[in-house]
């Protein structure tokens, strides 16, 4: 008999630009967020399709927009708490102007039906967020979204994949380290995360991120898009075994 422990593999997406794009949608919670918060209107939001984590993106949002540097630490939490609650007004707009990356849910499927492969999300958003974008696509039935890790578990990208690791080994009972270990992601904040948190890194480049910059940045391996889903699958195995 195998040792299970030896076949399981924690499959980790990322969300924005990898699985689905919401367009405008996050922008437009930032910006009434900050109002609500700060009583003005921003005039710069946060750069696009970056994948640093809400908490960072907010703190840089609040800087950018002149807000005291020693304000921030009250003003951040307040916003941090309010971000889901604007998002949860939009559900509507997320099912409408919303749409996934090519391929995503069938490769999201494949994933989830391995019997040995773990999949979950490590993503730069509040969790609350995060479960409104996946739910808002049905894509949250292919991810065990309870092991996942989230900006809400810490602000630092890199850091979600041990959140995950243990997480799912506190289920599973398998210890999930690099070398069974795989994340999916668009960025290179995707790639720095599996280099820096402990994982195999997959490059698509479905977001603002080069199919070049993403080698370049030393992702494992680096797929055209998510449609091929026997390349997906290779892949993923040829990290994991």
């Amino acid at each position: 008999m195998k040792d299970i422990e030896e076949q399981q593999a924690l499959i980790l997406w990322d969300i924005d630009r990898t699985l689905l794009y919401v367009g405008d949608i996050d922008r437009q919670v930032y910006r009434e967020t900050f109002a609500e918060v700060v009583g003005r209107p921003a005039e710069r939001l946060p750069a696009r399709g970056t994948g640093v984590t809400m908490p960072l993106a907010i703190r840089s949002l609040l800087l950018d927009n002149g807000v005291p540097k020693q304000a921030v630490p009250d003003l951040l939490p307040r916003m941090v708490e309010l971000l889901p609650k604007r998002l949860a007004s939009h559900t509507d707009d997320l099912r409408s102007q919303g749409v996934l990356m090519p391929g995503a849910e069938a490769a999201l499927q494949a994933v989830h039906e391995h019997e040995n492969w773990v999949a979950t999300a490590v993503t730069g958003n509040l969790k609350p967020n995060a479960l409104l974008k996946l739910a808002a696509f049905k894509l949250d039935a292919y991810l065990d979204t309870e092991i996942g890790g989230y900006a809400s578990d810490d602000d630092r990208r890199p850091a979600l994949v041990g959140v995950a690791q243990k997480r799912a080994q506190a289920k599973h009972g398998t210890a999930f380290t690099r070398t069974n270990t795989v994340i999916i992601g668009d960025s290179l904040e995707d790639v720095r995360t599996g280099l820096e948190g402990g994982a195999a890194v997959i490059g698509v480049p479905s977001g603002k991120t080069s199919a070049r910059d993403l080698k370049e940045a030393a992702a494992d391996v680096v797929l055209q898009n998510l449609e091929d889903v026997r390349q997906l699958l290779d892949a993923i195995t040829s990290l994991t075994v």
